[in-house]
């Protein structure tokens, strides 16, 4: 039932990723399809994979407040700087409360540093 979930959030993440005919990005429901047409973002298709096996997409979405910050809100209230990314990777690994209200983000102590950092660069790219 896990892994059902799993794939489901992948391609729901996925598909939320998906752009116009205007845009030069690959529309895809299916991981599949997905790996087929090159990212035009370099940190994507690694950041989507690790969002993907995580239980982040419980609470984000790209676009969609859900029980967190959509990622691109969070994309446009901090700017792409080291320090920036060294302190959502801390939030991340470590979890935090405060900044987008009063229901603390859960720490995420399993995920690698370096994981982490990918995941928050693909992120902060976002940004509008």
């Amino acid at each position: 039932m896990k892994k059902f979930f799993i794939s489901a959030a992948v391609a729901a993440v996925l598909f939320s990723c998906g752009a116009s005919s205007d845009s030069k990005e690959a529309t895809a429901a299916d991981p599949a399809e997905a790996k087929a047409a090159p990212a035009t973002n370099p940190l994507e298709d690694k950041a989507l994979a690790l969002i993907g096996q995580s239980d982040c997409i419980t609470c984000h979405k790209i676009n969609e407040s859900v029980t967190g910050p959509a990622y691109i809100d969070v994309a446009n209230k901090y700017d792409n700087t080291p320090a920036n990314v060294e302190m959502l990777v801390e939030k991340v690994l470590k979890g935090g409360k405060g900044n987008w209200g009063e229901v603390p983000m859960l720490a995420h102590p399993a995920l690698s540093k370096e994981d982490a950092t990918i995941m928050v660069e693909y992120i902060l790219s976002l940004k509008k």
